[in-house]
């Protein structure tokens, strides 16, 4: 009699990206096997909660758009783009990345700035430190895919731009602007804020993919069906193919479960599996799965995202309560950045005007009897809602501008 044997069956896992850097001949890894930027879009594209956070700190960060004085200096960033159109691109790529980079280009007497782009910042891999601890530039393509990933030299016909220095602008007409803020344990390359939660937002992709996967296939296993014909692979492979034809599938629930048998002793056994409460079990997952979620990205209360949580008590001053916070703890730190690097550079594109130029956000202001107002976010902030400086020349303008159009001359 032939016996059992049974053994551990070790589990597979799948190599999952990690923002590790790694040098090569003439660039640096972004992640071990160069994937981690598409890997954190996959997150953000697959991670209904991930997704909403990541988009509502976005619109917060943009607010009502941008604001200056003088005002026509937003007008334009390059020929098809105006500097809120670039904010806002800015604004998503410091949220995902934690880090943005900008193409600068300019004027032919190197004079000053002629133009400025987004470069998607998935798009860079660095080149390696020079003696100074410093990345000399960066090479920039859409196409670091499969095909790449165990490449160690750059292609010839990538393009590469040296970082911003207006320094030598002579000899460099184009160059980098790239924010990338200290992340410990990074040289080249940023960490996002929501770093440690990367794991539970692929959990919640992947509950999903399993809640998908159980309904695609008739919450299998649920029944187990043994027969007793002695088929063939062919004929077993046929049987399966018909069962599953039969009763698989959302659209074939609670259907009946026929069978016509030449003989009694033929008819198969049919034993339901049972679920062992796997449905109370992944409800749980999914409340620890959007805590801590929320959590990364520093949300307080889900109510915020429109996320109402069960048995929760919560009312319009919790909200606004959590609404302000969020702003003032996550949100307006990323603007202020944000505003520093558009005023930096709009100083080299309007140099005459270096001294006098303040760019800020409106941003809404909600309060608890339901009114609205619109306050104006600087770089130089303190508060929300305090910016009395680029308030003032707005105010100042507006007036100066209606003084001119009411004057009237004698006939």
């Amino acid at each position: 009699m032939d016996k059992f044997e049974f053994k551990n069956i070790k589990r597979d896992f799948a190599v999952k990206p990690v923002p590790q850097e790694k040098v090569t001949d003439t660039y640096v890894k972004y992640g071990v096997y160069n994937d981690f930027p598409q890997h954190l879009i996959d997150l953000y594209n697959n991670s209904s909660i991930h997704g909403t956070c990541v988009n509502a700190i976005v619109d917060g960060i943009v607010g009502e758009g941008l604001i200056s004085e003088p005002s026509f200096v937003l007008d334009q960033a390059n020929p098809k783009e105006s500097w809120n159109s670039i904010y806002k691109k800015l604004a998503l790529d410091f949220k995902l990345y934690g880090g943005y980079a900008l193409e600068i280009v300019w004027n032919k007497p190197r004079t000053k700035i002629a133009a400025v782009y987004h470069i998607d910042f998935s798009y860079l891999r660095a080149a390696e430190k020079n003696y100074r601890g410093e990345v000399p530039g960066y090479y920039i393509s859409d196409e670091w895919n499969d095909k790449f990933n165990y490449l160690n030299t750059a292609p010839a016909d990538y393009p590469y731009l040296p970082v911003f220095d207006y320094t030598k602008a002579q000899e460099e007409p184009k160059q980098l602007y790239v924010y990338r803020p200290y992340s410990p344990g990074q040289k080249y390359y940023p960490l996002p804020d929501y770093i440690g939660a990367l794991d539970v937002i692929e959990l919640d992709h992947e509950v999903d993919r399993f809640h998908i996967n159980n309904i695609k296939n008739g919450l299998a296993p649920s029944l187990a069906i043994t027969t007793y014909t002695n088929a063939d692979p062919d004929q077993r492979q046929q049987i399966e193919q018909m069962l599953r034809d039969q009763y698989a599938g959302a659209e074939n629930a609670g259907n009946l479960l026929y069978m016509d048998l030449d003989d009694p002793a033929n008819k198969p056994d049919i034993t339901p599996i049972p679920s062992n409460q796997t449905d109370t079990y992944y409800t749980t997952i999914n409340d620890l799965v959007v805590q801590k979620i929320l959590t990364a990205h520093r949300i307080t209360s889900p109510m915020i995202l429109g996320i109402k949580t069960e048995g929760q008590l919560g009312g319009r001053t919790e909200v606004l309560d959590s609404y302000l916070l969020l702003l003032n703890t996550v949100i307006r730190p990323y603007q202020q950045i944000l505003l520093s690097t558009i005023e930096e550079l709009l100083g080299f594109v309007y140099p005459e005007m270096e001294d006098e130029l303040i760019v800020g956000v409106q941003q809404l202001k909600l309060y608890e009897d339901g009114e609205e107002e619109v306050d104006v976010v600087t770089s130089v902030d303190t508060e929300i809602g305090e910016d009395t400086e680029l308030e003032q020349k707005i105010e100042d303008a507006d007036e100066a501008a209606s003084d001119d159009n009411n004057d009237t001359f004698p006939i």
